[in-house]
C-alpha cells in the first residue's frame, strides 16, 4: 500500500524538486548554442584529470583517518570527544575562502611548514589535495560517526567472546555494518572535494583544477563556453554516483524480513547435570567457578560473589538487579572496579574477553546482519567444522544455512546464537535471558530444547532470568539478586523450599503469602488455629516464619486435611479461581470447572513439599 502524505507535504516536496531539476533542463538548449570550438580541450582535460585525481586521493586519505575518527567519536563518551566532534565539523560552517585562508596560515610559504617544504604545499597538486581534505573530511566523519553509533555495541562484545580482538572485530563486524552509511559519506566527501573552489583557489591556484579552470574560462570567454566546460564535471559526478548507487543496491539485496512463529508453554523439574566433551562421548565435565565483583555504573552499585562447581547455574532477579551486568563482567565485556574471576583455578580477571574461552549469548542473540547462518558458524576463532555441521543438524538449521538473520523467526535466531556459541571449545556458556523475547508457547518449547542441550554440551551454563520456573527447570544452583546485592545462593531445591527472606520468596514466585509460628520441625501454627504441615529442612520451634504456596499446588477435595471458608469464586478460562480464608490468611486456589460445594466451607489438601518457608525473626 502506497502511503498518503498529508496535504501540504507533496506540494512543498514538489516545489523544491522542481527547482533542483529545472536548471538541468534549462541547459539542454545550450547544447546547440554553445561555442564548442573556443574551448581548449587539452587544458580542459588536464583540469578534469587534476580534479578527479585530487578528489580521489583526498577521499582515500580522508577514509584512512575519518573512519577511525568517526568510530572514536561514536564509541568514546565524554566532554573531550564531544569537543573534538564539534571542532572537526567547523570547516562545514566556514566560507570556502575562509578555509583557504586558514590553510595558508598553516601551509603558506611564510609558515613553518611552508619554509620546511620550500613552498611545495601551495600552488601544487599536493596543495589541492590538502585543501580538499580540509573541506571534505567532515562529510565522512559525520556519516561514519552516525553509522557506528547506530550499531549495537552488543555485537562487538559477542565478537570478542568468539575470540576476535579489537581490530578484527572492527574490520569484520563494525565496519561492514557501518559501511552503507559510511559509503554515502565517502561519496559526499568525493563530490565536495571534486567541486571545491574557494579553498583550492586560495591554496593552489595552479595547476588548474576543474572549478578553477571553469572560473578562469568564464572570466575570459563568457557564458557561451560554459556548457562544454561543465560536461566533464557532470559526467564524473554521474559516474561516481552511479557506481555508489549500484553498490548500495547490491548490498540491500542481501537479507530478508523476519517472521515470528508460535508454540506452547509447560513447566518441568530440573534434570541432573551430565555433559560430554563431544556429542556422543561419555566424558563428563566439571567446572570450578568462583567470582566476586564490585562495580559502579551510572549510579548503580553491584556487589556480587559466588563459588560453585555445579554445571547448570541460573542468576535470578528483577529488571535492574544487576544480572546482565554480572554476566558481562564474567565475559570480560565490563571491567570491575574490584574483584576476581577464577575458572578451574585459573585467574581470568586480567584476560581480555577474546582470550577467556567463555561463550556469550546476549538477550537479543547478537546475530550479525551481514552474515549468513553458515558464516555465523565459521565466525568464531577455533570453530570446529565437524561441530558446526553437528549443531546445524541437531538444531534443525541445515536448510537455513544460506539465510541471513533478518529472514529467520525469533526461535530460529535463538538456535543460531546457541549453535555459534557451541562450535568452539568453551568451559562456560553465558545466556542472558535467552527466552525473554519470545511469546509464551514458543518460550516453553525452546525452554525444553535448551534443557535437552544442557545434557549434551561440554560446558557449564549460566542463565540469566527473571522467571523462577525457567530457573527451576534449567539450573541446579541458583543465585538470587536484588538491587545489586546477593539475597541467596544454593541448590535450586533448597533455595525454593527455604528462601532467605520474603523478598527472595517473592522473586522466586511466592503467592498466597502468610505468617505463623514454628511449633515443630515440620509444623507451622497459623493464626486461626490451623497447623500447617511442611517438608524440607527442619524448622526452629518458637520462631516466627513466613510461608507461601502457589495456587495450583492447593487442591480442593472432600477429604482434605484443612478446612477453609469460601469468600469468592470466579471463572478463568477452563478453571475456577476460588478465594478462600485459611485461618486468617487469604488463599487463591485453582479448581476444576466441575467443582461444586453446597456450603460456604470447603476442605483443602496442600502438599507439604510445595510450601516455601522463611524465617521472619
Amino acid at each position: 500500500m502506497t502511503p498518503r502524505l498529508p496535504a501540504p507535504l507533496p506540494w512543498l516536496a514538489g516545489l523544491l524538486a522542481v527547482y533542483l531539476v529545472v536548471p538541468f533542463i534549462a541547459a539542454v538548449p545550450q547544447v546547440w548554442l554553445a561555442d564548442w570550438r573556443s574551448v581548449d580541450m587539452a587544458a580542459l582535460g588536464r583540469a578534469t584529470a587534476v580534479s578527479v585525481g585530487s578528489a580521489t586521493l583526498a577521499t582515500g586519505l580522508i577514509a584512512l583517518g575519518g573512519i577511525p575518527l568517526g568510530y572514536l567519536l561514536a564509541r568514546e563518551p565524554g566532554r573531550a570527544a564531544a569537543t573534538l566532534g564539534f571542532l572537526v565539523q567547523l570547516p562545514l560552517a566556514l566560507p570556502p575562502l575562509a578555509s583557504g585562508i586558514l590553510l595558508l596560515f598553516l601551509l603558506g610559504y611564510r609558515s613553518p611548514l611552508g619554509r620546511l617544504t620550500d613552498g611545495g604545499l601551495t600552488d601544487s597538486f599536493a596543495g589541492i589535495v590538502l585543501a580538499e581534505i580540509f573541506v571534505a573530511a567532515p562529510f565522512l566523519i559525520i556519516a561514519a560517526r552516525s553509522a557506528f553509533a547506530s550499531i549495537d555495541p552488543v555485537l562487538e562484545g559477542v565478537a570478542a567472546t568468539l575470540g576476535h580482538g579489537r581490530l578484527a572485530t572492527f574490520l569484520k563486524v563494525s565496519l561492514p555494518l557501518a559501511w552503507p552509511t559510511t559509503r554515502s559519506g565517502l561519496l559526499l566527501a568525493w563530490l565536495r572535494g571534486f567541486g571545491e573552489f574557494g579553498a583550492t583557489v586560495m591554496v593552489a591556484y595552479h595547476p588548474y583544477s576543474l572549478p578553477v579552470y571553469t572560473y578562469v574560462a568564464f572570466g575570459s570567454q563568457g557564458l557561451p563556453t560554459m556548457l562544454p566546460v561543465l560536461v566533464p564535471a557532470l559526467a564524473a559526478a554521474l559516474i561516481v554516483m552511479g557506481l555508489s548507487s549500484a553498490s548500495a543496491r547490491r548490498a540491500s539485496a542481501r537479507g530478508g524480513k523476519a517472521a515470528v512463529s508460535q508454540a506452547v508453554r509447560s513447566v518441568a523439574q530440573a534434570d541432573p547435570c551430565r555433559r560430554h566433551s563431544r556429542p556422543g562421548s561419555d566424558a563428563a565435565v566439571v567446572v570450578d567457578l568462583a567470582f566476586q565483583f564490585q562495580k559502579q555504573l551510572n549510579g548503580f552499585e553491584l556487589d556480587v560473589a559466588w563459588s560453585t562447581r555445579a554445571c547448570r547455574l541460573a542468576i535470578l532477579g528483577p529488571s535492574g538487579s544487576g544480572k546482565s551486568l554480572t554476566l558481562r563482567l564474567i565475559a570480560g565485556l565490563e571491567r570491575p572496579d574490584a574483584g576476581a574471576l577464577k575458572l578451574n583455578g585459573r585467574d581470568m580477571s586480567r584476560l581480555p574477553p577474546e582470550l577467556r574461552g567463555i561463550a556469550y549469548v546476549p538477550q537479543n542473540y547478537g546475530l550479525f546482519p551481514h552474515l549468513t547462518i553458515a558464516q555465523h558458524l565459521r565466525f568464531p576463532i577455533g570453530a570446529v567444522p565437524d561441530m558446526a555441521r553437528h549443531w546445524l543438524e541437531r538444531l534443525g538449521l541445515s536448510d537455513l544455512k544460506d539465510r541471513f538473520p533478518g529472514a529467520l523467526s525469533l526461535g530460529q535466531q535463538q538456535r543460531v546464537a546457541l549453535a555459534r556459541a557451541l562450535v568452539r571449545p568453551a568451559d562456560l556458556i553465558l545466556l542472558d535471558e535467552p527466552l525473554s523475547a519470545l511469546d509464551a508457547p514458543l518460550r516453553a518449547r525452546l525452554r525444553r530444547e535448551l534443557r535437552d542441550l544442557q545434557r549434551e554440551i561440554a560446558a557449564t551454563t549460566i542463565i540469566v532470568t527473571h522467571d523462577p520456573e525457567e530457573a527451576a527447570l534449567l539450573a541446579d544452583e541458583l543465585l538470587v539478586l536484588e538491587d545489586g546485592r546477593v539475597l541467596q545462593t544454593g541448590p535450586v531445591e533448597a533455595v525454593f523450599s527455604r528462601p532467605a527472606s520474603e523478598v527472595a520468596a517473592r522473586l522466586l514466585g511466592a503467592e498466597n503469602v502468610g505468617e505463623g509460628i514454628a511449633v515443630a520441625d515440620n509444623q507451622i501454627a497459623i493464626e486461626g488455629g490451623a497447623i500447617l504441615m511442611v517438608a524440607g529442612p527442619p524448622l526452629r520451634p518458637g520462631k516466627r516464619v513466613g510461608w507461601s504456596v502457589r495456587p495450583e499446588r492447593v487442591r480442593l477435595c472432600a477429604d482434605g486435611r484443612y478446612e477453609a471458608r469460601i469468600e469468592s469464586i470466579a471463572a478463568i478460562g477452563g478453571a475456577r479461581d476460588v478465594l478462600v480464608r485459611f485461618g486468617v490468611t487469604p488463599l487463591r486456589v485453582l479448581a476444576d470447572p466441575s467443582w461444586r460445594t453446597p456450603t460456604n466451607f470447603c476442605r483443602l489438601e496442600i502438599d507439604p513439599g510445595s510450601i516455601q518457608v522463611w524465617q521472619l525473626d
